[in-house]
């Protein structure tokens, strides 16, 4: 995958913004990073749009900046003049989008039906818009013709709100979604960057969902957590499941047949994503275990530890 859509991905939420003052852009922009979504479509809605994208990108370098709402070559060719990193429109102009791609751009053109979606395709689009999502069918919408469209990746905007974002992000070929609410144009306007940046984590708080899956603990040897193991499920009417390398009892303890990472045995949280909990808490200072981190047969991450120890215990991610 193209590193900018990667991280289009990673991030998992880019919030869609019209800005009608271009000082406030970068304010707006900073409010956003902070609260853990370092990035935004800036929409060409506004006279403001292209001004609001240079002093994002000179002033906010962290930040991943893309166009929106762009509906003529002119405009795409202001945008990425700006340093937009991608472009965004609400159809699917032929054109518009050759003209992107030729000049070496990332074009999402807006889709709504899977001759739209197979055109795009073909003239080149790794990503499309699927736009307005939640009046088009959503979520099943796409799962009807991604069983046809198997390589078709999308990022959805219209619609999709804290209520319905893991229904969306929750399909393996959503890369990401748009949206509008925690970012809101009066709160824009009201300079509210606290509460936007509040808001911003809540969305990512939502969107990684972490909880806890299960505890490891480790055991001397294969006899000491089957004992372990049946001892909890006589007391507390747990199933008892063995695998190859630990005893289940219940879905709560992992009696690890051997010791394994951590002098006490290791803590599974459960996400949404590994791959985005990873980006974010790398965001904050985490630092990872590679030797730890198992793939899926499509590439994504499936488990993975942090370097981090608490209390002798490993922490362990896994995916839901």
């Amino acid at each position: 995958m193209n590193t900018t859509l990667q991280r289009i991905y990673e991030i998992g939420i880019i919030p869609v913004i019209a800005i009608e003052d271009a000082a406030l852009a970068v304010p707006l922009a900073k409010a956003l990073a902070e609260g853990g979504l370092p990035a935004a479509e800036v929409t060409f809605r506004t006279a403001a749009a292209e001004d609001a994208i240079r002093a994002i990108v000179k002033e906010v370098p962290e930040m991943l900046v893309g166009a929106g709402t762009v509906l003529t070559t002119e405009q795409a060719d202001r945008a990425m003049a700006a340093g937009a990193s991608f472009i965004v429109a609400p159809g699917y102009d032929p054109n518009v989008t050759q003209h992107v791609i030729d000049k070496g751009g990332i074009m999402m053109p807006g889709t709504a039906t899977a001759g739209e979606m197979q055109q795009a395709m073909n003239q080149g689009c790794d990503t499309l818009k699927f736009f307005p999502a939640e009046a088009n069918g959503g979520v099943a919408m796409l799962k009807n013709i991604g069983a046809a469209l198997k390589s078709a990746k999308w990022m959805c905007t219209g619609g999709v709100s804290a209520k319905n974002v893991n229904d969306y992000l929750g399909y393996d070929q959503i890369v990401a979604v748009g949206g509008t609410w925690m970012c809101k144009n009066d709160m824009i306007k009201a300079e509210k960057w606290d509460e936007i940046t509040a808001m911003c984590k809540e969305a990512v708080k939502t969107m990684l969902g972490f909880e806890l899956a299960h505890v490891g603990v480790n055991c001397a040897d294969e006899g000491e957590a089957e004992q372990t193991a049946k001892t909890l499920c006589a007391l507390f009417g747990l199933d008892y499941k063995a695998g190859n390398s630990s005893i289940f009892a219940g879905k709560a303890v992992e009696c690890m047949k051997k010791p394994g990472r951590g002098a006490n045995g290791h803590i599974a949280i459960a996400t949404n994503s590994v791959d985005r909990a990873v980006y974010h808490l790398g965001r904050q200072g985490v630092e990872f275990i590679e030797d730890s981190r198992v793939v899926d047969a499509k590439g994504k991450t499936k488990a993975i530890y942090i370097k981090q120890e608490l209390s002798d215990f490993a922490i362990h991610l896994v995916q839901k």
